[in-house]
């Protein structure tokens, strides 16, 4: 099995594509070793020491570290995502989560907003989502109010420097450009 690795944005945080699908559907985002309990791959990683993050895409985990130097992790998480693909072990626990939101709580807009949240949704889901996807990470829509949207970020997006620039650079002219009634993105 050969497992290739990129750099992201975040120079926390590296991504690894194992040459399998890792999540038929949605994406999972782990913050620590609690919330990974979910996922028998996640519970591995937790367990290098130096791993602060992990999250799923399609075909894709990224990892993200804290202190320790990439030299000296990689690859202990090579290892691990390498042992667990062998041994035939499911990624996740039951069923695999369908949006990856199940721990972010409802989304929210007021009544009356639908068609414009349901536009925010497709351009993030045709435009944004797949570009992000590329650099290791998600965006996901959490509500909108006032003119502003708010986003969920995830994978490699989380705590990444240029973060801020994609959010108010990218997402938030291109919503802005198809969608008047947008005036700010925030992350949440």
């Amino acid at each position: 099995m050969f497992i290739q690795t990129e750099a992201t944005p975040n120079p926390a945080t590296l991504k690894f594509l194992p040459g399998k699908v890792v999540l038929e559907d949605g994406t999972a985002d782990f913050r620590d070793a609690e919330e990974a309990d979910a996922s028998p791959l996640a519970t591995a990683l937790f367990g290098v020491p130096g791993v602060t993050g992990v999250f799923f895409g399609y075909d894709f985990i990224t990892v993200t570290k804290g202190d320790k130097e990439w030299q000296h992790l990689k690859p202990a998480i090579l290892g691990t995502i390498m042992e667990h693909f062998m041994s035939g072990a499911p990624v996740m626990k039951g069923a695999s989560p369908a949006s990856g939101n199940a721990d972010q709580g409802e989304e929210f807009y007021e009544p009356g907003d639908e068609a414009i949240v349901r536009t925010i949704k497709e351009l993030l889901d045709s435009r944004v989502r797949p570009a992000v996807a590329q650099d290791g990470g998600d965006i996901t829509f959490k509500g909108f109010k006032g003119g502003k949207v708010f986003l969920n970020m995830k994978g490699a997006c989380a705590g990444c420097p240029s973060s801020t620039a994609t959010l108010k650079h990218g997402v938030q002219n291109l919503l802005r450009h198809f969608i008047p009634e947008v005036q700010e993105v925030e992350a949440v």
